[in-house]
């Protein structure tokens, strides 16, 4: 592709200073895959400054350079360069462009949320498998494209700009008809997705999270807002309307729907809910709004009805029985929330219903894990204290008045601090016992990480050795809190979920908690082999 025409495809251009219109041969911010021809975006990053590598680039070959700086400023002078205000929003429009513009070619949902998000998707999915659509989706856990499914259990999140083209151009080349996108506050704050033309943009929720990278929580909420403000920046698409679906429950309801949109679809539970008029007259680009009714939890899952209001007077739908075998309220949520986008894109209650029931879970999500054990033994991905809260009250509820909740978790170094207090303090209101433990400290200290969950514990009343324990060695930390389980009690390790790797140093190291809790289960039959499986690094541990 010629250069001419990648620089046409940007929307903001500082100069330009070129000695030729260069055939180039691929696109990467990486100057290790810089090949000859290929054009090397630079950009100012969080830990390294990308205009350092532009040496390194020309070295191996690059025949055009994109960066933010101005010519003069750079450590040398490529023949080719263009100067941009956003190196970021740059590379995801020469993608996009690159490939085509894939996302143009099929229906496009970005499903956006502190908790929720890749269930919300794999609902979606599911769904629309059930419907007979050609769908594709990539999520934290996994990503389906045609027929093939990819395991994406690493510590990623929303794939950068060039990834995310690749395989939406992946899918158009399976005949796609709909994607579903799982995307994060970084992805959008970074523009991973820009350049993406999104059809449904879905909000599970906004709690405390990423307030390390982000700043703020109104910044936080400001990236997750992006994705919202994209459906008027992309081309419209036959018989598709740009759909904003809001949570009317969660505390991100009036900030996000102050953001125009073609259509929304609003969804909450009954209980929150004032009446279906009141919400309707609040909203009133609101087509539609769903409303969670009569929620029975019962030993095989979930069931209640999704009473659906029309914004105008006097039509109301019939209600949608609902089944599920997922547990807890905010599976209730996450089910109406991919209820929404599967009516903005035209799919029938039948589908919806027959995809519900179908989905079985997700990797890490309220994962049962059993080995002949008399207690309840699970894996979450809670990492945040709304999340934390919700897991412990769903567990809590499927307990007997005797049986007591045991929890293990930790705190990622290098990220947002104050929720380390939160989560403690979630946990001394909820649990019976907290075992704390490690979760990616990279390089922060293990001890001093447990030490300020600890502190929260202790403010709240625990007693740290019959309350709360600290145990650095996040195997050994789940073998103990086994082995004090009660025949009645349940088991909770929260934090990791679907990763396959924890971090420390800058080394990730092969981990499964579900892999550790077998093993400890195991142990605790007298059937496990004698070392377990993942040997962590010892320099940061008890």
């Amino acid at each position: 592709m010629q250069l001419s025409h990648l620089i046409a495809s940007l929307p903001d251009l500082t100069a330009a200073w070129s000695s030729s219109d260069s055939l180039i041969t691929g696109i990467t911010a990486d100057s290790r895959q810089v090949v000859s021809g290929a054009l090397f975006v630079a950009y100012r990053g969080v830990g390294t400054d990308g205009h350092r590598f532009i040496p390194d680039a020309l070295t191996r070959g690059a025949g055009a350079v994109v960066g933010e700086l101005p010519l003069a400023a750079l450590p040398v002078q490529p023949p080719n360069y263009v100067q941009v205000p956003d190196g970021r929003a740059a590379l995801a429009w020469l993608s996009a462009t690159w490939y085509g513009h894939p996302s143009r070619a099929m229906a496009l949902v970005g499903i956006t949320g502190t908790d929720g998000k890749t269930t919300t998707a794999n609902l979606l999915f599911s769904i629309l498998r059930a419907a007979g659509r050609r769908a594709g989706v990539i999520s934290t856990v996994n990503a389906v494209i045609g027929d093939r499914t990819f395991d994406t259990g690493l510590h990623t999140t929303t794939p950068d700009a060039p990834d995310i083209q690749r395989y939406l151009a992946a899918m158009r080349e399976a005949d796609t008809e709909i994607a579903v996108l799982e995307t994060t506050s970084h992805g959008l704050a970074q523009h991973r997705v820009t350049g993406c033309a999104f059809d449904v943009a879905v909000i599970t929720n906004i709690t405390h999270e990423h307030l390390d990278a982000h700043g703020s929580y109104e910044a936080y909420r400001e990236a997750k807002a992006r994705l919202f403000h994209s459906l008027g920046a992309s081309p419209r698409k036959p018989g598709l309307a740009k759909t904003a679906v809001l949570n009317r429950d969660d505390s991100s309801f009036p900030f996000l729907a102050a953001i125009p949109a073609e259509r929304r679809i609003v969804y909450g539970l009954a209980d929150n809910m004032a009446g279906p008029a009141s919400v309707v007259s609040e909203t009133p680009l609101a087509v539609l709004t769903l409303r969670a009714d009569h929620i029975r939890h019962t030993p095989t899952g979930i069931e209640f009805e999704i009473a659906r209001v029309a914004s105008r007077p006097g039509r109301q739908d019939v209600p949608l029985p609902m089944r599920t075998p997922l547990i807890g309220d905010f599976n209730v949520y996450n089910i109406l929330a991919a209820t929404a986008a599967a009516l903005a894109l035209g799919i029938p209650d039948t589908a919806i219903q027959a995809g519900v029931r179908a989905m079985r879970g997700v990797p890490g999500r309220m994962e049962r894990i059993e080995r002949g054990q008399p207690f309840t033994a699970l894996v979450d991905f809670a990492h945040t204290p709304n999340a934390l809260a919700q897991a412990l009250t769903t567990v809590r509820a499927m307990l007997s008045p005797a049986g007591r909740l045991i929890v293990v978790f930790g705190s990622a170094g290098l990220r947002d601090r104050e929720k380390r207090h939160l989560m403690g303090e979630v946990a001394a209101r909820l649990a019976d016992l907290t075992v704390i433990t490690a979760e990616d400290p990279r390089t922060e200290d293990l001890a001093a990480i447990m030490a300020e969950t600890a502190t929260a514990l202790a403010c709240a009343g625990r007693l740290e050795g019959q309350d709360f324990v600290r145990i650095a060695d996040r195997q050994r930390a789940i073998l103990f809190a086994v082995q004090q389980a009660q025949p009645g009690d349940a088991v909770i390790v929260c934090g990791k979920g679907h990763e396959q790797s924890m971090c420390f140093g800058n080394v990730e190291h092969p981990w499964r908690d579900q892999d550790a809790l077998i093993w400890a289960l195991d142990v605790l039959r007298g059937v496990a082999a004698s070392h377990p499986p993942f040997i962590l690094p010892t320099w940061n541990t008890d």
